[in-house]
């Protein structure tokens, strides 16, 4: 039985790839990709020579039997134009055929967009959901965000930069001034993590360029009840991780949703003077 191996490749540094992505790419008779061209860098990087198709949303219903005949004498690796293959890529209609047919489909782990900025944005991820691309349309992104305003979950999302301030506006709208990560360009040379409120990355990114993943906090009822033993409990907590006091109050405002003032006068009683919140 042969197999189609669904290889992760990097979202912008090419020594994110592993060794058995690496690996399997020169083993397989052919390589179909979502765009050719970026798959040749990472091959002509790796001196890599196996043969390579496109394999895209403007082919993939002539392609998909090409690639299943393939699949009868050989394995075939798909890569995306960057990152996991299947996220918001036409992997997903490949996968299917290919199970259908019988075949072996076998995930390559390694970068993935999603999962790098929602580690690197600082909000909790041990619930999450990914939304993919936004909805171009401001009235589709409004009731996208507004079906997820109960989400405790923590939501994660692409945008690109000549809608980001429009997406960053319909989602204060939807959902209120809720922490932020809002993560440009990563792995690459200029990257970029914003952690802050939907304002306060309004009023951050002016002019924006590059490619953006959105990590948006989920919702928490318990938010406005916090109490002052809770916030001192995680003002302690941070100061014993070595965080410095002004800092530590910062990331306990921007966490629980209480007001700077209020968390910044609790850590006087724990540390001192530590400057004024903003």
């Amino acid at each position: 039985m042969t197999t189609l191996h669904l290889v992760a490749t990097p979202i912008g540094n090419l020594e994110d790839v592993t060794l058995r992505a690496l690996r399997i790419l020169r083993e397989v008779p052919l390589i179909a990709a979502e765009d050719t061209r970026t798959a040749r860098k990472l091959l002509t990087h790796y001196d890599i020579h196996t043969k390579l198709v496109s394999y895209n949303e403007h082919n993939m219903r002539d392609r998909t039997p090409q690639l299943l005949h393939a699949l009868e004498t050989g394995d075939l690796a798909f890569v995306s134009e960057a990152g996991t293959p299947g996220l918001s890529d036409p992997g997903h209609e490949l996968v299917v055929a290919a199970i259908a047919a019988g075949h072996a489909v076998s995930p390559v782990p390694g970068p993935a967009a999603p999962i790098a900025a929602l580690v690197a944005s600082g909000l909790p991820f041990r619930q999450f959901a990914f939304l993919g691309f936004l909805p171009r349309r401001s009235t589709e992104r409004k009731r996208l965000f507004t079906e997820r305003v109960a989400d405790t979950a923590t939501l994660v999302c692409f945008e690109s930069p000549h809608r980001l301030r429009d997406s960053l506006h319909d989602m204060l709208s939807a959902l209120g001034d809720r922490s932020v990560g809002v993560c440009r360009e990563l792995t690459k040379l200029h990257e970029e993590v914003f952690r802050g409120t939907l304002s306060e990355a309004l009023t951050h990114f002016q002019e924006p360029r590059g490619e953006f993943t959105i990590v948006i906090e989920g919702a928490s009822a318990a938010k406005a009840d916090v109490s002052d033993d809770e916030l001192r409990s995680e003002l302690r907590r941070l100061r014993e991780l070595g965080v410095s006091a002004r800092d530590a109050a910062t990331e306990v405002a921007r966490r629980t949703g209480a007001s700077k003032r209020r968390v910044y006068s609790l850590s006087l009683e724990l540390d001192g003077p530590i400057g004024q919140p903003d």
